[in-house]
């Protein structure tokens, strides 16, 4: 059996789940790599403005009720300014009726009709050999309030402070906030002043109205930074933004994706429409309903990086122990018609030698980018194999077949990386041509290695039988 085509298969097979190993680590090193660079483009992101959500305008009329209460209180000694007894050692007391004038919940008025139109630019900060996208925004509000009816929500005998209202837009970070900020009520510039929040990954700015009853119409332009994404809460009673940016890969995300879109290799723009009836917020609340808005209804875009070279090297990097199986089946194949056999070390050293052209390839990416890296590690490999099948393995003009099936797998590889939507059609045709084609080459082949004629293939060659010796000459 040890002379079996069968047995020398087996080995070899075992040869390519071994090459795991080093597939595995390479496939760790990519992933330190990826997360190191998401790590830079989220610190470099969080100093720029981070991902910017847009949360208001809303308007908020402080209220407050006047009651009255039966207050108890100590009685005082005057003589002694202590707590007076009685004759049982007992504190006496006193009861008596007083007005109090209590802040109450304030009440909170979404828009009517909220319209914003956003101008995103996009450019790219390096930090080191990593480049991150960030954006600047200019934005153009257009809303309007039902004040009048903030009286409907009102309890007992609350008023409402009409002169105390204040408008408030509330944004991921008030570090993102650059260029122009002004609000205009009917044409009348109103002051803007940081708006506090209990929630530190909430910012906002804030502006006192006086009695909104009197204004028809406001104006927003807000300019801000911001990176990764850009995103709004639908709190008006209909909502529509448009949006329109030189970012070629729009991600369109969260709870609503948008009603047009035209995308093009310049940028896009992208319109959407969302009724009251596709969120559930209550126009006029004595809660801030700002929280579920930012958690629940938001929706944006960000900045898609297609099939960035850690995404490619990662996806390479699983097709690793396939392409060294293809490669060892196919030195298996050829070598047997060869007088001198392939060691499992040589095929070991072959298989390190493709499992590094990852590791080359991802390293080279960083500094060269993608398609050059793909073409000086590949070359490399595809070289050094061949040339290693040449002198080493003694293959001869076989080696010819080692460097054209190098060459097609490595080019059929960068196909797959490049489109990540057909990789696993390409993938699967790949392995089903291998095995079929392995069939085809073998469907003659001899697993059992019993006697038969011609040479024998493989690292166990059938020994030559003795020809027995002539008879000695009479004497």
């Amino acid at each position: 059996m040890h002379r079996s085509a069968g047995l020398r298969f087996i080995i070899v097979g075992l040869l390519v789940l071994l090459m795991t190993i080093p597939v595995f680590f390479v496939g760790a090193i990519i992933d330190s790599r990826a997360d190191y660079n998401r790590l830079t483009i989220s610190s470099v992101g969080h100093e720029w403005g981070g991902a910017q959500k847009l949360s208001g305008p809303v308007l908020i009329i402080p209220v407050e009720e006047t009651v009255t209460v039966r207050e108890k209180s100590e009685v005082v000694d005057p003589l002694t300014g202590e707590q007076k007894l009685d004759a049982k050692d007992r504190p006496v007391f006193q009861f008596k009726t007083v007005t109090k004038t209590l802040r109450r919940a304030p009440v909170y008025i979404l828009p009517d009709k909220l319209d914003i139109e956003i101008e995103k630019t996009t450019q790219e900060r390096s930090r080191g050999i990593f480049t991150v996208p960030v954006y600047t925004s200019k934005s153009d509000m257009a809303f309007d309030f039902p004040a009048e009816d903030a009286e409907s929500v009102l309890r007992g005998e609350e008023v409402l402070l009409w002169d105390k209202a204040e408008l408030r837009i509330n944004v991921s970070s008030n570090r993102a906030l650059r260029g122009e900020t002004r609000l205009l009520a009917d044409g009348r510039s109103l002051a803007m002043e940081p708006a506090a929040s209990d929630n530190r990954w909430v910012g906002g700015v804030r502006a006192a109205t006086g009695d909104p009853r009197a204004i028809k119409a406001y104006t927003l332009k807000l300019g801000f930074n911001g990176a990764e994404a850009v995103s709004f809460a639908p709190v008006g009673r209909e909502t529509r933004v448009v949006m329109r940016s030189d970012w070629p890969h729009p991600e369109f995300q969260g709870a609503f994706l948008p009603d047009t879109r035209e995308i093009t290799d310049t940028g896009f723009t992208a319109e959407w429409v969302i009724p009251h009836l596709a969120r559930a917020l209550p126009q006029i609340s004595r809660e801030d309903q700002d929280e579920l808005a930012r958690n629940e209804t938001s929706f944006g875009v960000g900045l898609y990086r297609p099939n960035d070279f850690y995404q490619k090297a990662y996806r390479a990097a699983r097709y690793g122990v396939l392409f060294i199986g293809l490669t060892f089946l196919t030195i298996y194949l050829v070598e047997g018609q060869t007088k001198r056999p392939t060691h499992p070390v040589q095929y070991i050293l072959i298989g390190l030698a493709q499992s590094t052209f990852f590791l080359l390839m991802l390293a080279l990416s960083e500094q060269v980018g993608f398609a050059l890296a793909y073409l000086l590690a590949g070359g490399a490999t595809v070289g050094l194999v061949t040339a290693f099948a040449a002198t080493a393995l003694k293959l001869g003009k076989r080696t010819l077949v080692v460097a054209v099936l190098l060459a097609v797998l490595y080019g059929v590889l960068y196909l797959i990386l490049r489109s990540a939507d057909y990789a696993l059609l390409a993938g699967s045709i790949l392995l089903f041509a291998a095995i079929a084609g392995t069939m085809f080459a073998t469907r003659n082949e001899n697993w059992y290695g019993e006697p038969r004629e011609g040479p024998r293939r493989g690292w166990f060659r059938r020994a030559e039988p003795k020809t027995p010796d002539a008879p000695a000459p009479a004497s």
